[in-house]
């Protein structure tokens, strides 16, 4: 029951009816028996926050001053930094507007350096760091182990240990190199210009001031500064260590942002910067190159011509071992480097006081990236260049783009991110991701100005008030259905083998179980081609935002729909005969696929004579919409007023499928 009225007073704080949430929290901690528990500690601060905002400040530092006495350290800087804004700060007259327009600037802290605690959304740093690097280091002594002890003969080994000395000194010396290799190809590819601090002040004099407090706190050399002059926003860094940190943004930073949401992205570099994520990510790059090295030693050797088949047996064993743990491995990265953006967002937060600032910055770079998509008919080399080492990934810029397009929509602006936090399809892209989605961001950020008591930028609360009404078993169930539906040549497959086991065992020919996996597979295939391609005669008048608004997307399930536009250009950089296209309605935009009855030869005579001649022009299409980290358009049929092209991503499927059936029905007349 006391757990009970802790969640329903800190709802109360977030929906800022802080007359209520006093009282639930007030009555929370009055009965709650441990007093030593993290439950207790956080109904006391959260009740703190309500005192403020209801306006009993005395109240609120009482609390406060018996919260600086705790035995947590990060409890005694919260309070000490609660106090600061309560007797220096006046209320923010926006602080605790119900009003989530993105026109209106939410405010910030009145001070910077105010320590803020992680939401649960974020793992551990150091928790991430260690057990990444210790289980990377796990897998690759076990396998070295492993592979050593196969062998009888030491030349092998020896080989093995030169390679993985090799592998060792070459990524030594491309780490402590690699700020000056970077230095080339950003120069050569890029062009990068190398500023001083006082360039960086005419832009923003909140970023430069805020760059010499953090290096004068952190006791860090200033990081070499550097501007790119193309006008897709981004900012990242590079380096080897903090004392050669490279910082460098794009001239689209400046044009897209305020100077002090600009201050903010540069405070999110330097937060990498403080926590070493360079050396971090190349230790853990480091042990990954290792296992595969270890897993194309041990292939190769098993693969030899060698009588002794336990030993042949073995070093397959240790190979596929090796490629599982290599596997594990790269995502063990994506999970490391999806934490550390998360620790460099609280990082700027802290240091600027304006988590606000952040999230306006992640959204409006989001949206420049949008615009320039507008603006140039070819994707920018530098966004995709430097896509793991931006601020946030371009690829997933659209739907967040568009969302800042469409901000005077309040209910649809919150429904696109209530696909990232309430989807299951979500959490499974997000897996394959250097960023986490925007909506989980903006989400830790919202915390951070609800500590802070300034107000957030976006009404969390009723984002996920729109969320929780969402039919839970059906995200669930699709979920699960479109998982199997992805996967039902793989089913098929192992349903074929099960019924062609049983008339092997009972027939004694072997032949049968061929041609029964074959049959299953190629059957899978053709009902995932069909399922995942619906009937697109079907299809109803829709925009891109409308699209992306429904929380239930998908990106296996396509959903058959009808859309007018633009062509503005091709949707792969630097490719001058890609088929994808940039499709853009009145409120966002979006990459359409094509698909040639003739596989990648066919995409490419496509995109070599006929894009040129589409981009520019307004088209309507007929397709199917999916829902990704971001999304795109499989169109089926688009045309202007000149000509209408027909694509078939069902036929290459269809095609397969039976290829393989027919296979499958001829292999036991064949195999003699």
């Amino acid at each position: 029951m006391s757990i009970d009225l802790l969640n329903e007073g800190l709802q109360a704080l977030q929906q800022q009816q802080y007359a209520q949430a006093v009282s639930l929290l007030g009555n929370f901690c009055q009965h709650y028996p441990d007093r030593n528990s993290e439950f207790y500690v956080q109904g006391l601060i959260a009740l703190a926050r309500a005192y403020r905002g209801n306006g009993q400040q005395e109240k609120a530092i009482t609390l406060a001053q018996a919260l600086q006495k705790h035995s947590n350290r990060e409890i005694q800087e919260w309070a000490k930094g609660f106090l600061s804004i309560v007797n220096q700060d006046e209320m923010n007259s926006s602080g605790h507007s119900n009003e989530p327009e993105f026109t209106k600037i939410a405010g910030r802290a009145a001070q910077t350096g105010v320590r803020l605690m992680m939401p649960r959304i974020a793992d551990s740093l150091k928790f991430a760091s260690n057990f990444t690097i210790i289980l990377l280091l796990g897998m690759v002594l076990s396998l070295s182990l492993g592979v050593f002890l196969i062998f009888d003969s030491q030349h092998p080994f020896l080989g093995l240990m030169i390679s993985i000395a090799v592998t060792l000194v070459f990524n030594g010396v491309t780490f402590f190199l690699s700020p000056f290799l970077m230095d080339l190809s950003q120069k050569w590819l890029y062009k990068t210009r190398w500023v001083n601090l006082a360039e960086i002040k005419r832009h923003s004099p909140e970023a430069a001031e805020m760059i010499l407090r953090v290096c004068r706190e952190k006791q860090l050399p200033h990081p070499r500064l550097g501007i790119i002059e193309d006008q897709n926003p981004t900012a990242f860094t590079y380096g080897s260590l903090p004392g050669n940190a490279r910082l460098v943004v794009s001239e689209g930073l400046f044009t897209y942002l305020d100077d002090d949401e600009i201050a903010t992205v540069y405070a999110h570099e330097l937060g990498h910067i403080v926590h070493w994520d360079f050396a971090i990510m190349t230790l853990a790059s480091t042990l990954v190159q290792i296992t595969y090295l270890i897993y194309l030693f041990a292939r190769r050797w098993s693969d030899k011509g060698n009588n002794d088949n336990k030993l042949k047996d073995g070093l397959k064993v240790a190979s596929i071992a090796a490629y599982v743990f290599y596997i594990i491995g790269t995502y063990l990265m994506l999970y490391l480097s999806r934490t550390r953006e998360y620790y460099a967002d609280h990082f700027a937060a802290e240091t600027t006081g304006n988590p606000n600032g952040l999230s306006r910055a992640l959204i409006k770079i989001a949206y420049g990236i949008t615009e320039e998509f507008k603006n140039n008919s070819e994707p920018s080399r530098l966004l995709e260049g430097t896509r793991a080492l931006g601020i946030c990934d371009a690829q997933g810029a659209a739907a967040a783009g568009t969302l800042y397009r469409s901000k005077s929509d309040v209910q649809r602006l919150g429904k696109i991110f209530v696909w990232d936090l309430f989807n299951p399809w979500a959490k499974l892209v997000e897996l394959n991701s250097t960023h986490p989605l925007t909506g989980k961001r903006i989400q830790a950020l919202c915390t951070y100005a609800e500590q802070m008591d300034i107000g957030s930028q976006f009404n969390m609360a009723s984002i996920i008030k729109e969320g929780n009404k969402l039919d839970k078993k059906k995200l669930m169930t699709n979920f699960l259905v479109e998982l199997l539906i992805s996967n039902s040549h793989i089913l098929g497959a192992i349903i074929g083998f099960i019924f062609g086991l049983i008339l092997t065992i009972s027939l004694k020919n072997y032949k049968l179980l061929i041609s029964f996996i074959a049959f299953g597979f190629g059957s899978g295939f053709i009902i995932k081609t069909i399922l995942l391609y619906p009937d697109f005669k079907k299809a109803k008048d829709s925009d891109i935002l409308t699209l992306m608004s429904d929380p239930y997307g998908s990106p296996v399930w396509g959903k058959p729909v009808q859309l007018k536009g633009q062509l503005i250009g091709r949707g792969e950089a630097g490719y001058a005969f890609g088929s994808d296209m940039k499709l853009q309605d009145k409120t966002g935009m979006i990459f359409t696929r094509y698909a040639s009855r003739f596989g990648a030869i066919g995409n490419f005579f496509f995109g070599a004579t006929q894009v040129e001649s589409l981009i520019g022009t307004p088209i309507g299409t007929v397709g199917w919409f999916r829902r990704g980290v971001a999304p795109w358009f499989d169109f089926m049929e688009l045309s202007n007023k000149e000509k209408t092209i027909k694509s078939y991503h069902r036929f290459g499927g269809l095609v397969t499928g039976s290829i393989i059936i027919f296979l499958g029905l001829i292999l036991p007349v064949i195999i003699h």
